[in-house]
């Protein structure tokens, strides 16, 4: 845990093209442990994807700003160091869950612990929001098949896989797969609290 903690806070359309590049940077260079560059290529978002977004009423779609004195006090720089999105989602049987997805911390910041303090802080968000249900709260997430140490680092974190699989979408939106048998697993966290 950091001395003075993430500050998280709601994205706005101001912060689109800090966003845009962020995510793109993140997943699609080969800066960092979190990139899919080789299995992967072209973007991973765009402006009007990342609107629709932050439009979306039932998206939350948080970020984690640089400030002037590193801390909440300080004025943003405009920079984003991290970001993460929870889409909360009404299965067939009215049942609530939350997908976690847009999880991105600049490559310089990776392995400092400020990836497991946004996913926890989103976690608790999702948790509670689905509690008004009365049921445990289901947390998913997709990750890209072929990554066995992105699906490590989530199994740590109590994530399973759940048998759903697809695959990826080669629809020009989301880039271009370097592989055919490329898939999108989806794993499942359930919590009491």
């Amino acid at each position: 845990m950091h001395k003075d903690s993430v500050f998280l806070r709601q994205a706005t359309l101001t912060d689109i093209d800090a966003l845009e590049q962020l995510l793109n940077r993140c997943y699609r260079q080969t800066a960092g442990w979190t990139n899919e560059a080789d299995l992967i290529g072209g973007i991973r978002t765009t402006a009007e994807a990342l609107t629709n977004i932050i439009n979306d009423p039932k998206h939350y779609f948080f970020v984690y700003p640089k400030t002037s004195t590193g801390t909440r006090n300080g004025d943003e720089t405009g920079e984003l160091l991290a970001c993460i999105a929870v889409d909360i989602t009404v299965d067939a049987d009215l049942s609530k869950k939350a997908y976690i997805g847009m999880f991105a911390v600049l490559p310089e910041l990776q392995g400092q612990g400020i990836g497991h303090e946004i996913l926890q802080a989103a976690e608790i968000f999702a948790s509670h929001h689905l509690q008004s249900q009365g049921q445990p709260s289901r947390l998913t997430m997709s990750i890209l098949s072929h990554r066995p140490e992105l699906l490590a680092y989530y199994e740590r974190r109590g994530y399973q896989l759940n048998g759903n699989k697809m695959p990826f979408p080669n629809d020009g939106n989301n880039g271009e797969p370097k592989r055919e048998d490329l898939e999108l697993l989806e794993l499942e966290k359930v919590t009491n609290a």
